[in-house]
């Protein structure tokens, strides 16, 4: 009988991705393995799943809403109204293992595996792990951690750091600099900079880029400018202005636009771990909402190693483009930062991962 996997998580590219990679590589070692993924309805996982060739199932959940208390009251109503959506998904598919990547559907599909006795894996993407993480901890047959030091959240002898799980077509990157650059009908003769809020865009980057336009392309710096739904049209209307400037709210070949960035601007949840990859100097401007602060201990652990500079996402209107110009003009800068941040790539965690769990399922 073919061995039967849930994965859950998701709401963001950077949960989405990573549980991709490690769905594909269990496919890899064990092709007849069926995987069924569980996400939150309405999140982008509901498209991004089924576009990638496997099955997903939708629940009803949502996180805690930490600026308006008052969007929380439903909260308990949709928990207990997901659990009971879990147990229908169990009972139907008969998982022998359940995987969370972070995200939403994580903590009651994993919550119920444990109560059921079923073998559970975590997989922690930040510095600094998520208080659901670190509850279903206490109960997972294994936890692996994209950063090295997580034993202070989980059991030490459970705990394996592998790395974040990267898109292969990212890593195993072939295209030049000059096919990137072609590729957004730029000019290889400017400096090029990646702008990327991750794939739901970010406020703060984007209008402290939207504010510097003439101080960018007065340098003959290039964009290459992935917005997010909220800006896209702002942006638009620059990219009309000038021919040194692209932009789109979703960039789909990542590829191309790491090929042809000299620069990266990003936020720092998971992205991260590519940009490790990919070994670009980066400037990373941490999401100051997300759970734990974890997108600024992310970018930390970079910026201690000499790896990334960060601007506060406080300070993004005054600092962010006198950054980008301030790097642009120092390659020594540039060298040493794509040096020390490419020390920190791990390129086979998905591989790990799998090879971890489906050891663990064949014991």
């Amino acid at each position: 009988m073919n061995r039967r996997i849930i994965i859950a998580g998701g709401g963001t590219g950077g949960h989405i991705f990573p549980a991709l990679a490690i769905a594909g590589a269990l496919k890899k070692k064990e092709p007849d393995v069926d995987i069924l993924f569980v996400g939150a309805k309405g999140k982008m996982e509901m498209e991004k799943i089924p576009q990638a060739g496997y099955p997903i199932v939708g629940i009803d959940i949502a996180g805690y809403n930490r600026s308006s208390l008052i969007k929380n009251i439903a909260l308990p109503y949709k928990l207990i109204k997901s659990f009971l959506q879990v147990k229908e998904i169990f009972k139907s598919f008969h998982p022998q293992a359940a995987i969370g990547v972070g995200g939403y559907s994580s903590y009651p599909v994993l919550r119920y595996a444990q109560a059921k006795g079923i073998p559970t894996f975590i997989h922690e993407s930040n510095s600094f792990a998520g208080k659901s993480n670190m509850m279903l901890g206490k109960k997972a047959t294994r936890i692996f951690t994209a950063s090295d030091g997580m034993e202070k959240f989980f059991p030490s002898s459970r705990t394996m750091h592998t790395g974040n799980p990267v898109r292969k077509k990212v890593v195993a990157n072939q295209i030049t600099r000059q096919e990137g650059i072609a590729f957004f009908g730029l000019d290889p003769q400017y400096i090029t900079v990646l702008i990327t809020g991750g794939s739901l865009g970010a406020k703060s980057i984007n209008e402290a880029i939207g504010a510097g336009i003439t101080q960018l392309t007065s340098h003959h710096i290039q964009l290459i400018w992935q917005t997010g739904k909220s800006f896209s049209s702002q942006a638009a209307a620059y990219a009309v202005e000038s021919k040194l400037i692209w932009t789109s709210e979703f960039i789909a070949d990542m590829e191309y636009a790491y090929a042809a960035a000299d620069i990266v601007v990003s936020r720092s949840g998971s992205v991260l771990y590519e940009l490790c990859a990919v070994q670009k100097p980066v400037i990373f401007v941490p999401y100051p909402h997300a759970a734990e602060d974890h997108q600024m201990a992310n970018a930390q652990n970079l910026v201690l190693k000499n790896a990334a500079i960060l601007v506060a996402d406080k300070n993004a209107g005054k600092d962010l483009v006198n950054e980008i110009v301030k790097l642009a003009n120092d390659q020594p800068l540039q060298e040493m930062l794509k040096e020390n941040i490419g020390k920190m790539a791990i390129t086979d965690a998905d591989e790990k991962i799998a090879e971890e769990i489906l050891k663990t399922l064949h014991a």
